[in-house]
């Protein structure tokens, strides 16, 4: 089952850094945020989640959690939350479930040929589960202000 915006999010349940599992149901009373991104250790990840790092204390101010969600496995996430020393923990989708629920993986062109990649997508999930916004296919620069602005908005519909 896909993802609708102003519908609850389907059920999952997955494995992150921490020895956390993260359901659809784990996180309820909570603002939501789960970005979805290509590859631990490359540049634009690497500025996307050093972005979230740098604004999570904001986001936790609004009673937001955030996650990060790649198709890595956990020793892969594990060294790169160690790397950057990220306060948020990472979801390993190596089955790549939650990414097919999310509609995230795509096909691309690298070095001319067609591979299955992630669309770096980012996704609000309110306190009662449901999503609330989507921003697909999204370039690294500003993106996360644009994200943290949404929640401030939500936190304070919701305060």
């Amino acid at each position: 089952m896909a993802v609708v915006v102003n519908k609850p999010i389907p059920e999952f349940e997955a494995q992150a850094t921490g020895g956390i599992k993260v359901t659809h149901q784990s996180h309820l009373g909570q603002i939501l945020v789960l970005y979805f991104y290509p590859k631990d250790h490359t540049p634009g990840c690497t500025t996307e989640a050093m972005q979230f790092r740098d604004h999570y204390a904001e986001f936790v101010k609004t009673g937001a959690q955030v996650f990060g969600v790649s198709r890595d496995n956990l020793k892969s996430h594990e060294d790169f939350k160690a790397k950057l020393e990220l306060p948020f923990e990472l979801i390993a989708d190596t089955e790549e479930k939650m990414c097919h629920m999310f509609g995230v993986v795509k096909n691309k062109i690298m070095y001319g040929k067609k591979v299955k990649g992630i669309e770096r997508s980012t996704f609000l999930i309110s306190p009662e589960g449901i999503l609330l916004q989507e921003w697909r296919g999204i370039k690294v620069p500003g993106h996360v202000d644009e994200v943290l602005k949404a929640v401030k908005m939500l936190s304070k519909k919701a305060a």
